[in-house]
């Protein structure tokens, strides 16, 4: 029998790349919900209806370009979101979530999120007690905000700016973005990140030209991550 893997794209610009290729390499048949449609993108607000979660066999969970606090802005969709998480914990569905998707995780299940004292963007390096599930070293980064591990979590990958990594039961959180590609970061940075990178005394084109370079490893790399999520994560 086919598995199923749901996948939450929270806008039009944060797709699931590398990650989603290496779930329908190891057999899943893919469902992609978007959260907020791409004319919605400045008005994020808008009332969502998810999927049943019980219909699936895994759920990962995108990063987003909102923050995973603020129910100002995305509280219609947030709290049913975090329905969805809860859901799945409950009838032992495995998530994955990445990023904003981790966050999420985490502030579900008792932990918490909140602005970082300074943004956390390009390729970082990441410690990992967990080289078979995520290896360390070199990954992509674009947060603005970071988790406080919820209370039965065990973090397993950190660097000094921000836990990296936690597993809760079938859950995995990850705070970098193992989807990342040359194209993705090139739409991200069309959609509000070039000026984000200005400000911050970063060139755009530089961190594009990085991206293209890592692209070959950064999929071979996602592909492992998915693997340790099925193999140590999802079939616990």
């Amino acid at each position: 029998m086919t598995k199923r893997v749901l996948i939450v794209q929270h806008d039009h610009c944060s797709p699931p790349g590398a990650v989603a290729d290496r779930f329908r390499e190891c057999g899943y048949e893919e469902t992609l919900f978007q959260v907020v449609p791409e004319k919605d993108f400045e008005n994020p607000g808008v009332d969502v209806e998810f999927p049943d979660v019980r219909e699936f066999d895994a759920l990962v969970v995108m990063g987003s370009y909102w923050s995973a606090w603020d129910d100002e802005m995305i509280g219609s969709w947030l709290a049913p979101e975090m329905q969805l998480l809860r859901d799945a914990d409950t009838a032992g569905v495995p998530v994955l979530g990445i990023c904003f998707g981790g966050q999420l995780l985490a502030r579900t299940h008792g932990g918490s999120v909140g602005r970082a004292p300074e943004p956390e963007i390009g390729f970082v390096e990441v410690s990992s007690e967990r080289e078979d599930m995520v290896p360390g070293g070199k990954w992509f980064a674009w947060h603005y905000d970071r988790w406080q591990v919820p209370p039965d979590a065990v973090e397993f990958a950190r660097n000094d700016m921000a836990s990296q990594g936690f597993v809760l039961r079938e859950n995995l959180a990850v705070q970098f973005h193992p989807e990342l590609s040359s194209e993705m970061l090139t739409g991200w940075c069309d959609n509000g990140g070039r000026e984000m990178l200005a400000s911050l005394g970063r060139d755009a084109d530089a961190e594009i030209a990085a991206a293209k370079e890592w692209d070959d490893e950064g999929r071979r790399r996602a592909g492992v991550l998915v693997d340790g999520f099925l193999e140590q994560v999802a079939a616990s």
